[in-house]
Parts: structure tokens; C-alpha cells; sequence
């Protein structure tokens, strides 16, 4: 549980005096300014053993210790980043955070998927100072409701470090900043390039290569598609980049918040080209973890795999197989919407809760840590550790980059229009178990129902949910 301390009787300012970040050598504004605009292969990769090596010795060269010794205090986070990789990596930057400022820190780790559909009773009940969480409608609903806390003044301090578009994405409808971007990740199309290179693949650039490459695919004993949708959540990452393909970055949004219906033809036809690609899927998808689909692409059994998280997999695997794995943008459709290159890159960040039991005493030390969150060398620390995302401020040391980070950082720079993922620009009690999670399993399980009736099922659902409260 929560350990309690007494007051923090040190400022954050006096916590947080000496750190030095690491002066910018390139950044990535240009993808924040895709973000803005939606308002929002290489032997040399750095091998997932030096990368850990390298964040160590990042941590212990971050800053000077100067306020380190001086500090008190300590902060409880509460954290999603269950998945072994994520959770290490976050881990050495709270080991950094407490080597400069000596502040202790408490984490508690629940598993991703119960952490995101549990969260309301969470916030309401006795949760962490600081929590992990995501930018998007997910954020604002919670700030609305009086669960999370302000943090202007850490903006004060991290504000000129981040582009407007990243400032807009922490921003809810009351004026109010409430996150701190931490990272950011593209939803790509990542294959093996040794495989592809020993069977003559070629990157697919329209939705008919695409097919034609995974038939190829089969006819090779390979499963073309990989997809593991045990959670729920990671079929709505192929629904997304679909519906964006075919009807564009504003109706898709739209249709997240209500204002389309799921029984236009527009939705209609997504479900349809969806139907047309699952004979080149991953069978039993709906039994299967993330995690279990990524092994296939690790062991050389899958062809392609439509979800940023097979970084993890790949960089526990170790440094030659993190170095075979790249990826590529989901192909153009032939349709006008082709041109916003749009696609799913959605932020995590930090935030402040409201009713942590513990927050009073611990307000300075949760403030210091935000603020030292929103540094490119600090990010860098995790960056590294997990090289599935990219660092999110403008003082990034990017040459610090694996040449998947880079690639990353190029195509979501590229992206017009840049999504949160369905389940964080959609209402949750619309997206989660009982919601767009089973009815797009029951899609993967039965795609030759009849479409208009199961569409109309989501509009039911839809219209039964009441305003969102």
C-alpha cells in the first residue's frame, strides 16, 4: 500500500535547482506539428543490452547532485507499464529521479488492462499522487470530473520544452494543463527484414500489394497477420487505421464522440475491406495475448504484425533480433484520405490526482517529479530502455536514437493527422469490456454476420449509454 510521510517541507524549485538536461541536438517538432495539424533499416541498431547500459549511464550523468542531498519527501505513482520492458525501463528513471533529488518512490504496477478499466473507481477511491495515463478524450473526461489535479505551474517550469500541439494535448476544455507528455509510439506495420529479404518481400504500398503480399504469405506456410486481442483493445487499432483510410481523419473522430452514426454506409464499408483482409489473419485472435501473436513475428512463423508493442518483445529478445525488426505505414486505400497519411500515435504522459490519501504531504515531491519528467534526459532514460517509443520534449537527444526510433520519429512526423487510438478518443464505458471491445471480437469471431444488423447493435449501444457522466 501507500507509505506515508511527513510534510515535504522542501519546495520542488529547491528539488529541482542544479538539474541540468541534456542540451537539444536534434527534436522532433515536426511531429507535434502533425499533431497540431489534427487538433493534435539498419545493422547499426543499438542493441537492447547496450541500450539498458546506456540509460544507466544517462541516469547517472543526467544532472548534478547538488540538490540531491538537500531534498526530502516522498510520492507514490500509481503505473500501467506492466509489460516487463516498459515497467524496468521505468523504472531506472525513478531511480534517477531519486539518485538527484533523494525523494522515495513508491510504485504501484497493475497490469494494463485492469489498470485502464478500473481507473474511474481508482481515482474516486484512495489512488497514487501520480499516475500514468493518456492524453486524448480519456484525459479530459477524468479533469472534468474534478479527479485530477491542475499542474500550470509544472507547465511553467516544462511549458518551453514542448511544441503548442503538445501543450494543447495536456490541455482540457476548463484552460487547465493536466499531463506531462512522457511518450509517444506509431501503430505501424513491423515485420522481420531477414525474412522478408530471404523470401523476396517487398514493401506493400497499396491495399492491393498489401493483399497480394499476404497471400504470398500463406502460399509460404507463413500467418501473414498477426493479432492477439485476449485484452480487447488491440483489434481497435486495425478499426482505426481503416476507417481513417477510407473516411478520413474528421469522420473518424466524429464517430468517436458521437456526432456520426456506426450505421452509415461509411462504417459499413470499413467492416467490409476489414472482412475482405481476415482470411490473411491470425486465426483465434480473441484467445490469444498481444504478446503470444508478437512471439510468431520474433520466431519467424508470422509475416506482419499491425501493433507498435512487438518492440518489447523484440528488444527482450536481444540485440540481433532487435536489429532485424523494422516496419512500415499502413498502404494506401485509393482513396482521397490517402493524403493525411493519418494514423494512431497516442501520448502517455503524467498526471496529478486529486484524492491521493497522501497528496497534501506530498505535493512538492510529486510536482518535483513531474518536472523531471518533462525533460528530454530523462526521457531519453526510457527512450532507451524501451526502444518501442520515442521521447516526446524538444531537448532530446535523438542521436541517442536506435535506427527503429528514428524511423519512428520520421513517420509520425510525416502523419497529417495524428489519432489517439480508439479506447482514448472515445468515452470509456463506450470502448471498454463491455462496449467496442466485444462487439469488434465478436466482428474477428463472426465476420460473415450481417453487417447492417451488427452495426445497428453498436448504434443501440451507443444510444443506451446516456450522457457521459
Amino acid at each position: 500500500m501507500v507509505e506515508s510521510s511527513g510534510p515535504n517541507t522542501v519546495s520542488r524549485r529547491t528539488v529541482l535547482k542544479g538539474i541540468a538536461g541534456v542540451a537539444a541536438v536534434a527534436s522532433i517538432p515536426t511531429i507535434i506539428a502533425a499533431c497540431n495539424a489534427a487538433a493534435t533499416p539498419s545493422p547499426s541498431a543499438a542493441a537492447p543490452s547496450a541500450a539498458a547500459s546506456a540509460a544507466a549511464s544517462t541516469a547517472a550523468s543526467a544532472a548534478p547532485s547538488t540538490a540531491a542531498s538537500a531534498a526530502i519527501g516522498s510520492l507514490t505513482v500509481g503505473s500501467n507499464l506492466s509489460d516487463p520492458t516498459p515497467k524496468k525501463a521505468f523504472q531506472a528513471v525513478v531511480d534517477a529521479f531519486t539518485k538527484e533529488t533523494g525523494i522515495t518512490v513508491k510504485i504501484n504496477t497493475v497490469d494494463h488492462t485492469t489498470f485502464q478499466n478500473t481507473l474511474s473507481n481508482y481515482l474516486q477511491g484512495t489512488p497514487e499522487d501520480v499516475i500514468t495515463w493518456f492524453s486524448g478524450h480519456r484525459m479530459r473526461f477524468f479533469a472534468k470530473q474534478g479527479l485530477f489535479t491542475p499542474i500550470d505551474d509544472v507547465w511553467g517550469q516544462v511549458g518551453s520544452n514542448y511544441t503548442d500541439a503538445m501543450k494543447t494535448a495536456s490541455t482540457s476544455e476548463d484552460g487547465h494543463q493536466y499531463l506531462v507528455p512522457f511518450d509517444t509510439y506509431a501503430w505501424t506495420v513491423y515485420y522481420r527484414k531477414s525474412l522478408w529479404a530471404d523470401k523476396g518481400y517487398q514493401i506493400p504500398t497499396t491495399l492491393a500489394d498489401f493483399k497480394t503480399l499476404a497471400k504470398k504469405m500463406q502460399t509460404d506456410g507463413l500467418v501473414a497477420i498477426g493479432l492477439g486481442d485476449k485484452d480487447g483493445w488491440p483489434a481497435m487499432g486495425h478499426f482505426d487505421i481503416i476507417n481513417l483510410r477510407e473516411n478520413g481523419y474528421q469522420f473518424h473522430v466524429d464517430l468517436m464522440n458521437g456526432v456520426q452514426k456506426w450505421t452509415d454506409p461509411k462504417v459499413k464499408q470499413v467492416f467490409t475491406v476489414w472482412k475482405d483482409l481476415l482470411p490473411y489473419y491470425q486465426t483465434g485472435a480473441a484467445g490469444r495475448l498481444w504478446q503470444d501473436a508478437a512471439a510468431g513475428l520474433l520466431k519467424k512463423t508470422t509475416g506482419m504484425m499491425l501493433q507498435p508493442q512487438v518492440g518489447e518483445t523484440f528488444a527482450a529478445a536481444g540485440a540481433a533480433d532487435f536489429a532485424d525488426l523494422d516496419f512500415f505505414p499502413w498502404p494506401n486505400h485509393g482513396t482521397q484520405w490517402d493524403a493525411e497519411k493519418a494514423l494512431d500515435a497516442p501520448i502517455n504522459g503524467f498526471m496529478l490526482t486529486s484524492k491521493s490519501p497522501t497528496l497534501a504531504a506530498d505535493t512538492d515531491a510529486a510536482k518535483a517529479f513531474l518536472e523531471f519528467i518533462g525533460k528530454g534526459s530523462t526521457q531519453i532514460i526510457y527512450a532507451q530502455a524501451n526502444p518501442s517509443g520515442i521521447a516526446t520534449p524538444k531537448d532530446t537527444d535523438t542521436s541517442l536514437y536506435t535506427p527503429l526510433q528514428k524511423h519512428q520519429a520520421q513517420v509520425i512526423g510525416d502523419a497529417q493527422k495524428i489519432t489517439q487510438f480508439l479506447d482514448r478518443d472515445a468515452r470509456s464505458d463506450f470502448a471498454g469490456a463491455q462496449g467496442m471491445q466485444a462487439f469488434l471480437i465478436n466482428f474477428l469471431q463472426k465476420p460473415d454476420q450481417d453487417l447492417d444488423a451488427y452495426l445497428k447493435g453498436i448504434q443501440s449501444f451507443v444510444d443506451s449509454l446516456g450522457p457521459e457522466s
